[in-house]
């Protein structure tokens, strides 16, 4: 049989590249339609969501529901919106996911670096933290919040996304590590650098990639998290996802479904701008782990 007989045609290829593209395409239109949705109802009169259309554009788009969603909405019997529990969100995840980085990228450097007797258990025993369910450790982190004072309080939030996610940092850095040269290590040591010394100049720099993958994977996490939220804060000190489930949750009053809709985005955006922003670095930093795992 010739070559130009089993070769594939230019058309054929073409056509199968096209067929490809087009599933994909229909493919990323399913999934951005609840965000269609979200979005033009948001920006819908109350009237014109009731007569019209759920996926029609509206007539005479408004941010009036925005504006109301973030100052003036009715969160349970607080009605000053979501901006409030918005910077608490805020001043939540920034320092949970700064702290649970920095400790996993330590950890992650001992555990490769500077093994020492019963490094596998302690490794073993923080994968193991992973498969933890929210649900078994409520009522110890709750019982640790209330003897520290930390109960009811960003603060401890913050404590408790930082304990449950060391055991995720600790095994992206731990795998990212295993595979860095030991040799350098070691030259580093013979001209006379220190513990420290040697992670923050050498393997902190060169780190960049599974840095993006922690900080991606945590952000999304602790901000998207409810459970722990609804769990040990309350009132004005709670999160983001709490006020939304409180919010959208009313029985009171006119169900005002382009108010929910706005807030709904107002607590999707964070997520939306990191991943618009990092999400080549994640896809890089996922791809170079595993070529160094």
């Amino acid at each position: 049989m010739s070559a130009a007989a089993t070769s594939v045609s230019p058309g054929s290829a073409r056509f199968a590249r096209y067929f490809i593209y087009a599933i994909l395409v229909l493919f990323a239109l399913i999934y951005l339609l609840p965000l269609f949705v979200m979005i033009i109802t948001s920006l819908k009169p109350l009237a014109e969501i009731r007569s019209g259309n759920m996926l029609s554009l509206p007539q005479e788009p408004s941010f009036e529901a925005w504006a109301k969603a973030w100052g003036t909405a009715c969160v349970g019997v607080n009605c000053t919106g979501i901006s409030g529990y918005f910077w608490n969100s805020i001043k939540m995840v920034i320092p949970a996911v700064a702290i649970s980085t920095i400790l996993g990228a330590l950890n992650g450097y001992v555990l490769t670096k500077w093994r020492f007797p019963g490094h596998k258990l302690v490794f073993g025993m923080m994968l193991f933290a992973c498969f933890i369910p929210f649900q078994a450790v409520l009522i110890p982190m709750a019982r640790v919040l209330g003897l520290i004072g930390l109960s009811n309080s960003t603060t401890g939030l913050v404590l408790v996304h930082v304990v449950y996610g060391l055991g995720f940092t600790t095994l992206f850095f731990r795998n990212y590590y295993e595979a860095f040269p030991d040799e350098l290590i070691k030259a580093a040591q013979m001209d006379g650098a220190g513990f420290f010394k040697i992670f923050w100049r050498i393997l902190l720099p060169s780190s960049g990639p599974i840095i993006v993958v922690t900080v991606i994977y945590q952000f999304t996490n602790i901000w998207n998290d409810f459970l722990f939220g609804v769990s040990f804060a309350s009132g004005g000190g709670a999160p983001m996802t709490v006020a939304l489930n409180n919010l959208v949750s009313s029985s009171t009053g006119v169900k005002e479904y382009n108010v929910d809709m706005a807030a709904a985005m107002f607590a999707a955006l964070p997520t939306l701008i990191v991943y618009v922003v990092a999400g080549r670095y994640f896809v890089r930093g996922l791809m170079a782990g595993a070529v160094k795992g």
